[in-house]
C-alpha cells in the first residue's frame, strides 16, 4: 500500500498539531482517546507517525517529545502519561487498529545500530528476522534505505530508541533514575509482553477475522550472511502455519513478545567497536566456526566474500552508553532471568519422546531459548565494551551490577527460600549447564574487571565495594568448581569429539529450528562449550584460563593493592585522628599547622571516618573472598602480604613515586602510578610561581588580600629600582634591606620548576609585601597589641609607633645574628 507521505493531508492531523501548542496534555490525551475510539483506521494511519514522534521524540533528538526519561512520579503529568501509554491503553489499542489494516511505516536504515547499518549498507542480510523482508530498496541507490515496518514494530522501535537518542537535558536535571517514566514502562511492558506467570494477554483490538494479523513469516529461502549467532523467529512452526481462528489465543500473540523483545536487543545492546564488528564479519571465523560445528575442521576451504565485505569503513558509530542506558540493559537482564526461569518444571526436564506426542505452549517454548538464543553475544560484546571504556570512577557500578545480575541467575527464581548466611548460599546443582554455556561472561569478563581494579583508588569506598560485591559473587559455593569444570571441557583435545556425531546441530538456513523437537540440540557440554567461546572470540582465540597460572598472579597482585590500600586507609584515619585531636578555636585564625604540603590530597580530603570504616570492612571482605576462591590460605595470604615490607613502605611514603627518566623529564611507571592511587608515595609540590598570586587561603581576608596587593603594587613599581639597589649593597644595610625586601625561601625552590627562566627571575626581585597583614592571625594579634597599648594608656598613634619599632628591632636583631654566616651578595 502507498506510504503516508502519499496520502492526501489530514484536516484532522492539522487540527491536532494547532492543539498540541495550546492545550494541555491532560485535554490532548482525553481528545486523542476519543479520536482513537471514533475514527476509523483510514484517518489514524495519518497521524500515527506524528503521534509517536510527539510522544517519544524525534529520531535525530531534535523533537523532545514528552521527554519521558525526565518525568517522574511527583509530575502532575505522571499517571496521565502512563495512563496513555500502558500496554492495554489508549495508544496500545490505536497500534493494534492499525495492526489490523497492515500499514506500514518507513524508519531510515542511517537510524538503525551501527553493525546493522553497516551489514546492510554492505549489502549484506542481517541474522536477525526482525529486518527480513522489510528493506525498501530505492532506485536512487543504497545510502537512502528504509525499513518497512508495522505499527507495533515502529511503536516498539521508536519507545527503544527513545533511550538512546541524545537529549538537551535542562540545566540540572538528567536521566538517570529509576523512577522515571521511560523506565517504569519499560518494566510494565517487559511483564505484560514477557509474562512469568500466564499467557500474554490478547489485544484488546481484533479485526473481522477474529485475531490481530502477525507479520508475515520469513521465507525458509533467505540466506543468511550476516554476523553473530544466528536468533531465527520462534513462531514459523507454530502461528504463521496455524490457519485455525480457533487456535491457542497465546499462540495468535505471542508474536508480540518476540517482537518487543529483539527490538530491545537489536536497539540497546547491538553496538561494539569497529575491531569487533570486523572480527564477527571475518568470513575466516565463520568458516572456522562453521567447520567446527561439522566436525569438518581438517578439510581446507576458502570463504566466498560476502557482498562489499571489503567496505568497512561504512561503521563510523561512536558507542557511549550511559548509565541510564545501562540501567535499563540491567532491568531486562533481570526480567528476562525471571521469564526464563518461570519456565514449567515438566517442560524443562521433558524427555525427547515426551516432545513428540506433547506440544509445548509457544509461551513455554520462547522461555526455554530466551536468553542463550537472544541475548548472550550481544550482551557480552556490550559488557565488553562497556568494561574496556567505562571511566575510572563509582560510576562504574551499574555495569558492574548488569554483569553480576547476568551470572546470577538462580537469585530470579521467583522461589520464597528462607535467608541463608552469605557463606552458606550454595548455588544449585542445575545451574551447571548456564555457567558452562556462559563460560566467557565468568572468566573473561573477570579478567576484564581485574585489569580496571588494579588501576582504580580502592581507599575510595565506592570502589572497594565494587572489588568486595566481584569478590562476594565468585566465592559462592560450588560456583568456582562449575567454572573450572567448563574450563576444563573446553581444553579437552578436540580430537575427542571427531567421533561424535553432530545430530540435530542444524542452523535454520539448514532447515532446523532451535524450539524444534525432532531436531535435538546435542548435548554434549564439551561441544557446547566450544562451541560457546568459538561463536563469541573466534576459533583462533587465546583463552586465558581464569584458575591458570597467568590470572593467579593477576589475582595476588590485586591482593597486594588491596593490602596498599587498607594501609593508606589507616593511615589516613591515624592522621585525621591526629589532626582532631589538635584542633582548638584558635585553629580557625590558623594558629595551628598551615603546611599544606604535608596534608592529604584529593578524594583523601573527603573521606570520612565512617567512609574509611567501609572501606577497611570492604578490603577485608573482600582478602577473605578472594582467598576463598582461589584456594589460598592463611600463611599463604601473610607471606604475599608482608613482601610488601609495609614497614619500609610507611618509612619510604615521602619518597618520590616509581618514575623512569625521559626526553622531558620524569615518566611514571605502573607501579608509580598505583603508588600514587594509593597513596603510597607522592611528588612533593610546592608553589613556584608569584608569591603575591597565590590562591587567598581559607585563613586570610579576601578585601584586604586584594587591596594590599594593589597598595604594594604601586610601591614596587615606582621604587623597585632603588630597592634592588639597596639590597644589591654588602654592607649591613643591604643585609637589613634583604631581610625585609626578599623572600628567604627564595633560593630553596625546586630544582625542577615549570616557570620561565624570566618570571623566576622576576618572582626573586627585591619587593614590598603586605600580604602577612591580610592573615585573621596577623590581625587578631595586632588588635591584642593595642588592647595591650591600651591597658598602658598607649593612644592609636603611640601604639602604632612602638609595633613598628618592634618590627624594626626584630629585623635589626635577625641581621645581626646572621652576620656571622658568610653570605655573598645577591646581584639583581
Amino acid at each position: 500500500m502507498a506510504a503516508p507521505t502519499l496520502q492526501q493531508p489530514s484536516f484532522l492531523l492539522a487540527n491536532l498539531k494547532a492543539d498540541a501548542t495550546t492545550k494541555p496534555l491532560l485535554q490532548r490525551c482525553q481528545d486523542l482517546v476519543k479520536i482513537i475510539d471514533d475514527y476509523p483506521a483510514k484517518e489514524l494511519h495519518l497521524i500515527f507517525p506524528w503521534l509517536v514522534e510527539s510522544v517519544f521524540g524525534s529520531l535525530d533528538g531534535i523533537i523532545a517529545g514528552w521527554n519521558l526519561r525526565l518525568l517522574h512520579s511527583r509530575s502532575n503529568e505522571y499517571n496521565i502519561v502512563m495512563e496513555f501509554l500502558n500496554p492495554s491503553g489508549p495508544m496500545m489499542k490505536l497500534v493494534y487498529k492499525l495492526q489490523a489494516e497492515e500499514y506500514k511505516y518507513e524508519i531510515p536504515v542511517n537510524y538503525l545500530p551501527g553493525p546493522v547499518k553497516a551489514c546492510i549498507q554492505e549489502g549484506v542480510l542481517p541474522d536477525c528476522p526482525l529486518f527480513h523482508k522489510k528493506l525498501q530498496f530505492p532506485l536512487s541507490g543504497l545510502l537512502t534505505l528504509n525499513l518497512a515496518l508495522n505499527p507495533f514494530e515502529f511503536f516498539m522501535f521508536n519507545f527503544a530508541y527513545c533511550l538512546i537518542t541524545p537529549k538537551n537535558y535542562p540545566p540540572g536535571q538528567h536521566g538517570s533514575s529509576t523512577d522515571s517514566a521511560y523506565f517504569v514502562l519499560v518494566d510494565t511492558y517487559l511483564k505484560y509482553f514477557l509474562p512469568s506467570e500466564g499467557s500474554v494477554p490478547p489485544s484488546p483490538f481484533s479485526d473481522s477475522r477474529g485475531s490481530v494479523t502477525a507479520p508475515s513469516p520469513r521465507s525458509s529461502s533467505v540466506s543468511f550472511a550476516g554476523y553473530g549467532v544466528h536468533s531465527p523467529s520462534l513462531l514459523k512452526h507454530h502461528i504463521f502455519h496455524q490457519p485455525s481462528v480457533n487456535a491457542d489465543p497465546a499462540a495468535q500473540e505471542i508474536w508480540r513478545s518476540e517482537t518487543l523483545l529483539q527490538m530491545f536487543v537489536e536497539i540497546w545492546l547491538h553496538h561494539y567497536s569497529l575491531e569487533m564488528y570486523q572480527k564477527l564479519q571475518s568470513p575466516q571465523v565463520k568458516l572456522a566456526l562453521l567447520q567446527y560445528r561439522l566436525s569438518m575442521s581438517s578439510m581446507p576451504c576458502q570463504p566466498h566474500a560476502p557482498p562489499g565485505s571489503g567496505t568497512l569503513h561504512t561503521y563510523q558509530e561512536p558507542f557511549t552508553p550511559t548509565e541510564e542506558h545501562v540501567l535499563v540493559v540491567r532491568l531486562l537482564v533481570k526480567h528476562l532471568h525471571a521469564f526464563s526461569n518461570s519456565l514449567k518444571p515438566e517442560q524443562l526436564s521433558s524427555s525427547p519422546s515426551a516432545h513428540s506426542h506433547t506440544h509445548p505452549s509457544p509461551l513455554e517454548e520462547f522461555k526455554r531459548v530466551v536468553v542463550q538464543r537472544f541475548v548472550q553475544q550481544k550482551l557480552y560484546l556490550f559488557l565488553q565494551h562497556c568494561f574496556g571504556h567505562w571511566p575510572l570512577d563509582a560510576s562504574f557500578r551499574a555495569v558492574l551490577e548488569t554483569w553480576l545480575s547476568y551470572i546470577q541467575p538462580w537469585r530470579y527464581t521467583g522461589e520464597k527460600m528462607n535467608p541463608q548466611p552469605d557463606q552458606n548460599r550454595t548455588v544449585p546443582e542445575k545451574w551447571e549447564v548456564f555457567v558452562q554455556e556462559n563460560l566467557l561472561m565468568y572468566t573473561k569478563l573477570f579478567q576484564v574487571f581485574l585489569n580496571r581494579a588494579v588501576r582504580t583508588d580502592l581507599v575510595n569506598a565506592k570502589n572497594a565495594l565494587m572489588v568486595f560485591r566481584v569478590a562476594k559473587v565468585f566465592s559462592q559455593p560450588n560456583l568456582a568448581d562449575m567454572i573450572q569444570k567448563g574450563e576444563q571441557r573446553f581444553l579437552e583435545p578436540e580430537h575427542v569429539l571427531h567421533h561424535r556425531q553432530p545430530r540435530g546441530y542444524l542452523t535454520p538456513t539448514q532447515g532446523g529450528s532451535y524450539l524444534s523437537s525432532r531436531q535435538k540440540v546435542v548435548t554434549d557440554m564439551v561441544f557446547r562449550v566450544k562451541s560457546h567461546v568459538y561463536a563469541l572470540e573466534g576459533q583462533d582465540c587465546q583463552y586465558k584460563q581464569m584458575f591458570g597460572t597467568e590470572l593467579r598472579g593477576a589475582v595476588m597482585k590485586l591482593i597486594q593493592i588491596i593490602a596498599q590500600a587498607r594501609q593508606t586507609a589507616k593511615r589516613i584515619s591515624d592522621h585525621s585522628n591526629d589532626m582532631a585531636a589538635n584542633t582548638s578555636f584558635l585553629s580557625w585564625f590558623s594558629l595551628g599547622s598551615s603546611d599544606f604540603s604535608t596534608s592529604f590530597s584529593g578524594a583523601e580530603l573527603d573521606e570520612g571516618g565512617e567512609c574509611l570504616k567501609k572501606t577497611h570492612e570492604y578490603l577485608d571482605r573482600a582478602l577473605e573472598n578472594l582467598c576463598e576462591i582461589f584456594k589460598l590460605t592463611q600463611g599463604q595470604l601473610t607471606q604475599l602480604i608482608s613482601n610488601l615490607g609495609s614497614s619500609q613502605d610507611d618509612g619510604n611514603c615521602k619518597q618520590l613515586p616509581d618514575c623512569i627518566q625521559g626526553e622531558n623529564g620524569l615518566i611514571l611507571t605502573d607501579l608509580g602510578r598505583r603508588q600514587i592511587i594509593n597513596g603510597l608515595r607522592r611528588f612533593d609540590i610546592q608553589y613556584q610561581g608569584d608569591p603575591e598570586l597565590q590562591p587567598i587561603r581559607s585563613y586570610e581576608s579576601a578585601l584586604l588580600v586584594r587591596l594590599f596587593y594593589r597598595i604594594s603594587s604601586l610601591v614596587n613599581e615606582r621604587f623597585g629600582v632603588h630597592m634592588s639597589t639597596l639590597c644589591s649593597r654588602p654592607d649591613f644595610l643591604g643585609r637589613l634591606c634583604r631581610h625585609y625586601l626578599t623572600d628567604p625561601n627564595s633560593n630553596t625552590k625546586l630544582k625542577h620548576s615549570p616557570m620561565s627562566r624570566r618570571e623566576l627571575e622576576r618572582s626573586r626581585q627585591p619587593r614590598l609585601s603586605l600580604r602577612p597583614l591580610a592573615s585573621y592571625r596577623t590581625i587578631l594579634l595586632l588588635l591584642l597589641l593595642y588592647v595591650f597599648g591600651a591597658l598602658l594608656s598607649f593612644g592609636p598613634v603611640s601604639s602604632t609607633l612602638v609595633i613598628l619599632a618592634g618590627g624594626f628591632l626584630y629585623g635589626l636583631v635577625m641581621t645581626l645574628f646572621m652576620m656571622s654566616s658568610k653570605v655573598q651578595p645577591i646581584v639583581y
